[in-house]
């Protein structure tokens, strides 16, 4: 447990630079771009006068110089305030609130599906490393993995919710339904099965790939030819022994593809039209609100964080030596999870 304690405090001590190095990185290339959040509006309604331009910039505090902006807003973000929605006029605190549920539950969903899926069809396609089911396994994670997902979700969408009307075309649930409870849990899991689909299937393949490759490693592994000296059935070998040393490259690439994924999903909530936190994204460009688009990015790069380190703890708990010593010894006798 101590291990653990020590691996979530260094990653902790080391994401504040990390943060600090998004939000001044963000910051500058937000104000190297041409025109800002008052153009955007003026433009939007029918022009103005410069002296409603200034009147603006100065109610908003885009008048200051760049670094006097800049030291505004990291103090702002070391009190915990993220600002103010300029084309909103609400606090991005709580525009991020709405938002960001509906992502997490479409990534949440997607990474899971992918995951476990893709884990046992990779230990299905690596147990016989060469054989038919290995070979049509293979194939089909290929072909998954070159298609876009946003075609996929748009195929996805034709046919089995315009041809068929099996499922909701777009949205995240049903408008003005009144449902709650259960009936609103089932209701938004509904409306989530082609989103979910279409973004997970291609993070599927990636794993399933990446699964039967560990596998076929380990299967010349010391451990593996001592657990069939042993007399061990096939099935015992195959997930007590193979699968589990195999799993550690899955987790590691798994917090690797939650920047990607979160990225992904900007492209599926628009075609499935869903309010969530990638189109708040796309919508903080088009209108360019500088300070709506900060708050998104922080939170985003805080999800990455948060993701890492939730692969880095599951990581430790499956391998015992990760968190050695300072003299790199490993701690708990450095026995390997086999």
């Amino acid at each position: 447990m101590n291990r653990l304690l020590r691996l979530i405090l260094r990653r902790l001590i080391i994401s504040i630079p990390v943060l600090l190095i998004v939000v001044i990185g963000v910051f500058l290339l937000l104000n190297s771009a041409g025109g800002d959040a008052v153009d955007a509006y003026l433009a939007a309604m029918g022009g103005g006068d410069a002296e409603l331009a200034a009147r603006l910039r100065e109610q908003y505090g885009l008048d200051g110089s760049t670094f006097g902006r800049l030291m505004f807003t990291l103090g702002q973000l070391a009190q915990g305030n993220l600002g103010q929605s300029i084309a909103l006029n609400r606090p991005i605190a709580d525009v991020i609130a709405e938002r960001l549920p509906n992502t997490l539950w479409l990534m949440g969903s997607a990474t899971a599906m992918s995951f476990v899926l893709g884990s046992a069809l990779g230990i299905v396609a690596g147990r016989r490393p060469g054989s038919a089911s290995d070979r049509l396994l293979s194939g089909g994670s290929l072909l998954l993995y070159s298609v876009p997902s946003f075609w996929l979700g748009l195929v996805l969408s034709v046919a089995f919710a315009v041809q068929l009307r099996w499922f909701p075309v777009s949205g995240i649930e049903t408008v003005a339904s009144g449902k709650t409870g259960l009936a609103r849990a089932a209701d938004i899991a509904w409306h989530l099965v082609l989103p979910v689909t279409a973004l997970g299937v291609i993070y599927l393949a990636l794993f399933l790939r990446i699964m039967r490759s560990g596998m076929v490693e380990a299967w010349g592994q010391d451990y593996t030819l001592a657990a069939r000296a042993r007399g061990l059935s096939g099935w015992r070998i195959t997930l007590n022994h193979a699968a589990r040393n195999a799993l550690l490259p899955l987790i590691t690439m798994l917090g690797l593809q939650a920047a990607s994924m979160l990225g992904g999903s900007v492209v599926i909530e628009s075609v499935f039209a869903i309010p969530g936190f990638g189109r708040l994204a796309q919508e903080a460009v088009a209108v360019r609100d500088a300070p709506l688009l900060m708050g998104v990015i922080l939170v985003s790069a805080l999800m990455v964080i948060l993701a890492n380190l939730l692969v880095d703890l599951a990581y430790g708990l499956i391998d015992p030596r990760i968190g050695s010593n300072a003299d790199g010894r490993p701690e708990g006798g450095g026995r390997r999870a086999a």
